[in-house]
């Protein structure tokens, strides 16, 4: 008996707003894109298309065979729900599409999708949409590429082939090979770029026959099963639904499913163990989630979106593996207990705390901010919590005192414990484009940074000299209090003056220009200081010139940190003051 072929799962990615769910509206003839917040994808989303479907729209009904079923595509909010879509540690998805805007070219969104790909060593094919776009486009609308192409001016046919060699220039860039795909002989060792219009259809045709051709030649035996083997999934989403309670929306991808069959899914508490209670499936070319009827089924096999019904799913996980337990009760539940454990995020002794809504969600956060060079102290999937914010306001370095929360809710507990002002030093970064959370967090730390460092060099001892005015004693002890004149760098108020000598001679007290209380001087000024220890004609007499006495380990930090923010003046007298020092012991100061 011939084994089964699995139906492809096809991941779509690309940038914001460069035509992903357009894209599949036009394949599958419906409207969900305009369901959607801004037109931007919110969900991760399964939608089936049968192989008769895509013949007809590609225009080889009947001319060429196929053994796969179909393709079923999965729609992603920006990418980070393609490693959401977890199988045993690695991606889900046989092959990707990655949506570009050709006028727009690729976008940061798009290179983190690029990179993912690489990672998992996922095939993919660029289609370059909104070919439409491009001033003076005559359309034809559903007309394979090269058809419509052949019906431009030859100004157009100029700017699309200049778009599609930026596009070959960028992916080469990144070390792929590409070749708009009427041009490639091989597409085993070339990524084929498909211009596209979502909207007009052009070039469709071509889109899905390259994917259906890579599904056929190359992935045939990956993709073959054993219909009556126990179903393996992943946890797509988590959903309250009327009558039924909390469901799952699953992509079951290897397997059959069956009403009454027992299954094991990861949650938050552990693994949760629970009996199917019903099955529901989306109709053909609708989308799993925004379907409102469902078909109710007795099994489901492999690939496809599926939603099921059971008790105690309360606490199940978006993002976790889905087992289905026949007779293989310890192993199913080792199994998907490993996978939980599995969670590729590397934890530092130090750094920021991350939550997520999936598993796939965290891993994907993790190593962007890895490729950032940002340590990960505590990664977890779920809202923020009041204890988040407790544990983060007790951090020591306080460019690590953030939480970054990619597409999951805070709690209201969680809101009122960092209003409270012993966590103000807490900082939340919450968002659903990774890229923008990661720019937003560094802007924050560079300016934290930025903060730190100004407040360490104005707490820094800085170069001063100084020389006791005739007739301006006006005081002789406790304190003494004399006219000075600033001869050089800054004069601070809470410092200790000494000889060139090395004879300490006291702290400054207080300092006065005028009638008004400074707390600093420059070179030039004259003024009143106080001076808490020596007594003038003992210690210190009128025309006698001091030094600041600068902490050793300011010294350090002026030298290796700040010596080029130094005037000139400043300069000479940190020389005379550290050659002073150094008489004694020539590594003092260094």
């Amino acid at each position: 008996m011939k084994a089964a072929i699995r139906t492809p799962i096809v991941c779509v990615l690309g940038h914001v707003d460069h035509g992903k769910t357009s894209l599949l509206d036009r394949i599958r003839g419906s409207s969900v894109v305009d369901t959607e917040e801004g037109a931007i994808t919110q969900h991760i989303g399964a939608t089936l298309v049968p192989l008769d479907v895509i013949e007809k729209m590609s225009g080889v009904a009947g001319s060429v065979q196929f053994d796969v079923p179909g393709l079923l595509f999965i729609d992603t909010p920006g990418h980070h729900a393609f490693t959401t879509l977890r199988s045993r540690g690695g991606a889900l998805a046989d092959m990707a599409i990655v949506v570009v805007d050709i006028n727009e070219g690729f976008q940061p969104q798009t290179i983190e999708a690029l990179q993912i790909l690489r990672n998992f060593k996922t095939p993919f094919v660029v289609a370059a949409n909104k070919v439409d776009r491009i001033h003076g486009w005559r359309v034809s609308e559903n007309m394979p590429f090269k058809k419509t192409l052949a019906l431009q001016n030859e100004r157009v046919q100029g700017i699309i082939e200049t778009k599609v060699y930026e596009l070959v220039g960028k992916l080469s860039e990144m070390g792929f090979n590409c070749e708009r795909y009427d041009r490639i002989r091989d597409f085993a060792r070339n990524v084929a770029i498909v211009p596209v219009s979502a909207i007009t259809g052009e070039g469709l045709p071509d889109l899905l026959m390259v994917m259906v051709g890579l599904a056929q030649r190359y992935m045939t035996d990956s993709l073959r099963l054993t219909a009556d083997g126990p179903g393996c999934g992943t946890v797509l989403e988590v959903k309250e639904e009327r009558g039924l309670g909390t469901t799952l929306d699953v992509i079951l991808y290897d397997g059959t499913l069956k009403v009454g069959d027992e299954i094991a899914v990861g949650g938050h508490d552990g693994i949760i163990e629970t009996k199917v209670r019903s099955l529901l499936k989306p109709r053909p070319m609708k989308e799993i989630l925004v379907e409102d009827r469902f078909e109710r089924v007795k099994a489901a096999t492999a690939a496809t979106g599926i939603k099921v019904a059971a008790p105690r799913l309360e606490g199940a996980v978006a993002g976790t593996p889905f087992r289905v337990i026949r007779g293989n009760r310890d192993a199913v539940v080792d199994e998907v207990t490993r996978e939980m454990q599995d969670i590729a995020v590397v934890i530092a002794e130090e750094g920021v705390y991350i939550r997520a809504d999936t598993v796939g969600a965290l891993e994907a956060l993790s190593k962007e901010l890895e490729a950032n060079t940002i340590p990960v102290m505590h990664a977890e999937v779920g809202p923020v919590t009041r204890h988040d914010i407790i544990e983060v306001s007790t951090i020591k370095n306080p460019l690590f005192s953030a939480i970054l929360a990619f597409n999951t809710p805070i709690l209201p507990d969680a809101i009122d414990t960092l209003a409270e002002p012993a966590n103000s030093n807490v900082m939340l970064f919450e968002g659903g484009v990774i890229y923008r959370l990661i720019d937003d967090f560094v802007e924050w730390q560079e300016e934290k940074k930025r903060a730190m460092e100004k407040q360490r060099f104005e707490n820094l001892v800085m170069p001063g000299k100084i020389a006791l005015l005739p007739d301006c004693v006006f005081r002789q002890s406790n304190p003494a209090v004399v006219g000075v004149r600033v001869l050089g760098g800054k004069l601070q108020s809470g410092v200790d003056l000494v000889h060139l000598d090395g004879r300490k001679i006291g702290r400054i007290k207080m300092m006065k220009k005028g009638q008004e209380t400074v707390h600093e001087a420059d070179a030039g000024d004259e003024l009143a200081i106080s001076i808490e220890g020596p007594t003038v004609g003992r210690q210190v007499n009128v025309g006698d010139e001091l030094y600041v006495d600068i902490p050793e380990r300011h010294v350090k930090i002026i030298e290796t940190e700040m010596l080029s923010h130094l005037n000139t003046g400043m300069q000479m007298i940190l020389e005379e003051f550290t050659t002073m020092r150094r008489r004694g012991d020539p590594f003092w100061g260094k």
